[in-house]
C-alpha cells in the first residue's frame, strides 16, 4: 500500500510531515507562517512599534528557525501597512564568515577554537551587525531593493534626497567601514553611492591644488625666464617640498587611520588602501570628531549604530530589528555548549540590549540555559535577563503539537477536504491516549519524523488490494517505542537521530 493511497483517502493532497526544517518547508512557508504559533509568539514578536528584546531557549527542532521566518514575514506585513514608519530587519544567523575572519586575524597559537573565542568582544558583535545593516542599506541606495521576503525590486528606491550633507556623511562613512558586498570593486561601489547622493567632495582636494599650483609657478618661473641651471640650486625643490608637503601629511594622516581601521574590525574584510581613498574624499572637517572604529571599545560602535539609525530614520524606518539564530551550526563551534557560551555571552549587556530603537530576537539553543543558571550575580547584573522579554524553555503541549499538526493537514488538503489529525487513527486510540503521545514527542520536529514513520509503517504493513484507512494502535504504539528508542540513542551520541 502506497502512502500516498493512504493520504489522498483522506482527502490530503501531499505528505504534510515530510519536511523537517522550517528553513526548505514549503508547507509552513506558503501556508502556515502566519497562522500557526507557539503559544509565546505575542511574548517573543512584541509590538513592532515599540522595538523591543526577547531572549527565547529553545530545543533542536521546537521551532525557532520558524519563529525567526514568521517574524520576518510578520514585519513585512508591518511595514507594508506602516510605509512611514517601517523597520529595517537584520538577519544575524550565519556566523561563519564573521568567525572565519575573526579566527585569520589571530596569532596561530591562538587559533585553536576555545582560545580565539575568549577573545571575541562586544564590539566584534556590533561590528558584524553594522557590516549586515550598512551592506544592506547600500544595495537598496544603489538600486538592488528588496522586500523582506527576499524579493529585489519589491520596496522601490530610497528617498536619498531626503538625507542633508551630514547624514550623506554618515552614511559615506558608515559605507567606507562596514560594506562588504562582492558584486563589484569597494572604491567603484562607494563612489557610485556618493554619486547617487550628490556628496560633492573637491574640497577635499584643496591641498592637492595648492600642490599643483606651486609646481606650475615654480615651472612657470624656470621656464619663462629660460634658468634651465636654476634646477641645480635647492630652492625650486624646497618650494615644490612646501607646496606638497600639507597634502602629503594629510594623506600619511589618513593612510594611518584607514590602517587603524582595518587592524581593529576584526570582523570585516577590508583592505588599508582602498579604504584609505575613500577616506581622503572628506575634509579634515568632515571627519573631525566623529566615531570610527579604530579602537579596542565599544563608545564609537554605538555611536555609529546611532548614525546609522538616524539615516535610517529619514529614510523612513522608524526601528531596527536584529535577529539572532543558529548559535550552533558555525563550523567553528560545531554544537558545542562551551563554545556558544563564548560567542554569545559579550552580546548579553543590558545597555546594548536595551539600545533605543532596537530590538534583538535572540533565539538561543536549551543548553545554553544551563550556563545561565549557574551565572554569579554580576552576570546577571549587567545582563538583566528579568527585562529581556525572557521565554526560558520554548515547550511545546500535546495540544498545541496538535493544533500544528491540524493545520498542516488542512494546508494540505485536496480542494473541498478538511482532514483531521484524529481521522487517521484508530477510534480504539484515545484522544488522551494521542495527547499524551505528542506531549511526550516535545517538539514539532519529532512530531513530524514520528508522523511520517507511523504512516510509513501503517502504509507498509497492509497492501493495495485490502487496504486499511486507520492507523491501528499496534502499529502507533510500537512505532512510538521505536522513535522514542531511537531519539534517546540520538541524544547519547549513539544514533542517527
Amino acid at each position: 500500500m502506497k502512502i500516498e493511497q493512504l493520504l489522498q483517502h483522506h482527502g490530503i493532497a501531499v505528505n504534510p510531515f515530510a519536511d523537517e526544517d522550517a528553513q526548505t518547508d514549503p508547507v509552513f512557508k506558503d501556508h502556515c507562517i502566519t497562522s500557526t504559533h507557539h503559544p509565546s509568539w505575542g511574548k517573543i514578536y512584541g509590538d513592532p512599534s515599540e522595538p523591543a528584546t526577547a531572549l527565547v531557549f529553545g530545543e533542536k527542532g521546537s521551532g525557532k528557525t520558524a519563529l525567526r521566518l514568521q517574524i520576518v514575514r510578520h514585519l513585512c506585513e508591518y511595514n507594508d501597512s506602516h510605509p512611514d514608519a517601517k523597520l529595517w530587519v537584520i538577519e544575524y544567523d550565519d556566523f561563519n564568515p564573521f568567525l572565519d575572519r575573526f579566527r585569520t586575524r589571530l596569532s596561530t597559537r591562538r587559533r585553536e577554537p576555545a582560545k580565539a573565542l575568549e577573545l571575541w568582544k562586544l564590539w566584534d558583535h556590533m561590528d558584524a551587525i553594522l557590516s549586515l545593516g550598512v551592506t544592506g542599506l547600500v544595495d537598496s541606495a544603489l538600486g538592488r531593493t528588496r522586500d523582506l521576503r527576499g524579493d529585489w525590486g519589491a520596496t522601490g528606491p530610497l528617498p536619498l534626497r531626503s538625507l542633508d550633507r551630514s547624514q550623506s556623511r554618515d552614511l559615506l562613512l558608515l559605507a567606507a567601514c562596514y560594506d562588504q558586498s562582492t558584486s563589484e570593486t569597494f572604491f567603484g561601489r562607494w563612489q557610485r553611492l556618493r554619486r547617487k547622493l550628490h556628496f560633492r567632495t573637491w574640497r577635499s582636494h584643496g591641498w592637492k591644488l595648492f600642490g599643483l599650483m606651486v609646481t606650475a609657478l615654480v615651472t612657470g618661473i624656470i621656464a619663462g625666464q629660460q634658468k634651465w641651471d636654476w634646477l641645480a640650486a635647492p630652492w625650486p625643490y624646497l618650494f615644490l617640498i612646501a607646496g606638497w608637503l600639507p597634502e602629503a601629511v594629510r594623506a600619511a594622516r589618513r593612510y594611518w587611520l584607514a590602517r587603524g581601521i582595518v587592524r581593529q574590525l576584526r570582523v570585516v574584510n577590508h583592505a588599508a588602501g582602498p579604504l584609505w581613498k575613500a577616506l581622503l574624499r572628506f575634509t579634515s572637517d568632515e571627519l573631525a570628531n566623529q566615531p570610527l572604529p579604530n579602537k579596542e571599545r565599544t563608545d564609537d560602535r554605538y555611536e555609529l549604530l546611532v548614525k546609522l539609525q538616524g539615516v535610517l530614520r529619514t529614510l523612513g524606518y522608524r526601528g531596527i530589528i536584529v535577529l539572532v539564530d543558529r548559535v550552533d551550526e558555525p563550523h567553528l563551534i560545531t554544537g558545542r555548549p562551551e563554545l556558544m557560551k563564548l560567542l554569545l555571552w559579550p552580546m548579553l549587556d543590558n545597555k546594548f540590549l536595551k539600545h533605543p530603537g532596537i530590538g534583538f530576537k535572540l533565539l538561543l539553543p536549551i543548553e545554553l540555559s544551563y550556563y545561565i543558571d549557574r551565572e554569579q550575580a554580576e552576570f546577571y547584573q549587567r545582563a538583566r535577563l528579568d527585562k529581556q522579554n525572557l521565554v526560558d524553555s520554548l515547550d511545546w503541549t500535546g495540544e498545541a503539537l496538535y493544533d500544528v499538526a491540524n493545520a498542516r493537514l488542512q494546508a494540505c488538503a485536496s480542494d473541498g477536504q478538511k482532514p483531521k489529525l484524529r481521522d487517521l487513527f484508530d477510534p480504539a486510540i484515545a484522544d488522551r491516549r494521542l495527547l499524551d503521545a505528542l506531549r511526550l514527542l516535545r517538539v514539532p520536529r519529532h512530531m513530524f519524523k514520528f508522523m511520517y514513520r507511523v504512516l510509513m509503517a501503517h502504509a507498509n504493513a497492509h497492501t493495495e488490494d485490502v487496504p486499511v484507512w486507520k492507523i491501528a494502535p499496534e502499529t502507533f504504539e510500537s512505532t512510538l517505542a521505536l522513535y522514542q528508542r531511537d531519539q534517546e540513542a540520538f541524544e547519547r551520541g549513539l544514533g542517527k537521530g
